[in-house]
């Protein structure tokens, strides 16, 4: 995981690369997307959101912390959650602090306990942890988590209530995690704010658009894959696939007369627009690739 850590002199400036985990749905790519201050990773009300670990930048005063967004922890059977599973827990062997985000409305004991259990077994990675979203709870309820964390994993470094949504606390959080990294030189340039490639972040937009408006069991069943970017005339042209499992899914993304495909495609352009600076024109069409989120094959032809 080294960038180009050069040996010139940076004193004082510290850096190093720090693994957000927590259960899915706690809120950890909003938190990802606020301190790094732009849309990076995908948001959704919906768990297991994010499939992929997502490096986003953030650059301080005199440090900078690279972080890679886990996908949710949780136990599960299906094959492709329990390799999406796998990519977050070993995520956390890599860095050099582990931020764990849990969700002070909703706790979810089971995922909790699988983080914990691997936080015990990397003693000497100093960790923090964030209790999210305290906008939705009370004082009292707030004391008695924080009361219950402290004793629960007491070696975390520190204890910080946050609310990603509207920001409270976030510049506390990272001026905590800004203390404990290693001192060294940056390992991205200044206006770099993710190393992931463009095509993968416009395949997680147009994802999160069809976890926006789609039902309970449509998204989880999705993949993309873009077929053709190319640029041409300050224009940027990109078709791109939607893998479905079944044909009733299809039917359910390209919705009445294409309608839900229409409204999928012009949200995820306006987004995809933002991020790339330039005028879009996307293709969207849908493919249907029978059960292929429990075909390994599969799972890698798709990027998995």
């Amino acid at each position: 995981m080294n960038g180009n850590h050069n040996n010139e002199s940076f004193s004082g400036f510290r850096s190093g690369f720090a693994a957000i985990a927590g259960a899915p749905n706690v809120g950890k790519s909003t938190l990802l997307n606020r301190m790094i201050g732009e849309k990076i990773s995908i948001t959704s009300q919906k768990p297991q959101t994010t499939r992929n670990r997502i490096v986003g930048v953030m650059h301080g005063e005199n440090s900078q912390i690279v972080f890679l967004d886990t996908p949710g922890v949780h136990k599960s059977d299906k094959a492709f959650n329990r390799k999406i599973v796998q990519v977050a827990l070993s995520a956390m062997d890599e860095v050099d602090i582990v931020l764990v985000v849990i969700d002070a409305s909703n706790p979810d004991a089971s995922s909790e306990a699988l983080v914990v259990e691997k936080l015990k077994k990397r003693p000497n990675t100093p960790a923090v942890l964030a209790i999210n979203k305290i906008d939705k709870i009370d004082k009292p309820t707030l004391l008695s988590i924080i009361d219950r964390w402290a004793h629960r994993h007491p070696s975390f470094a520190e204890i910080i209530p946050i609310s990603a949504l509207d920001g409270t606390q976030i510049p506390q959080l990272m001026e905590a995690m800004q203390k404990l990294l290693p001192e060294g030189p940056p390992f991205f340039p200044e206006d770099a704010l993710t190393d992931m490639p463009e095509r993968f972040i416009v395949c997680e937009m147009i994802r999160e658009k069809i976890f926006e408006n789609t039902g309970r069991e449509v998204p989880y069943g999705t993949a993309v894959t873009i077929e053709d970017f190319s640029e041409e005339d300050a224009i940027i042209r990109i078709h791109a696939a939607i893998h479905v499992e079944r044909d009733s899914q299809k039917g359910i993304i390209i919705g009445k007369n294409g309608a839900m495909l229409k409204t999928i495609g012009t949200q995820a352009r306006m987004d995809i627009e933002s991020l790339l600076g330039a005028k879009v024109f996307l293709k969207l069409f849908v493919r249907v690739e029978k059960n292929w989120s429990r075909d390994p094959r599969a799972m890698r032809k798709l990027g998995y």
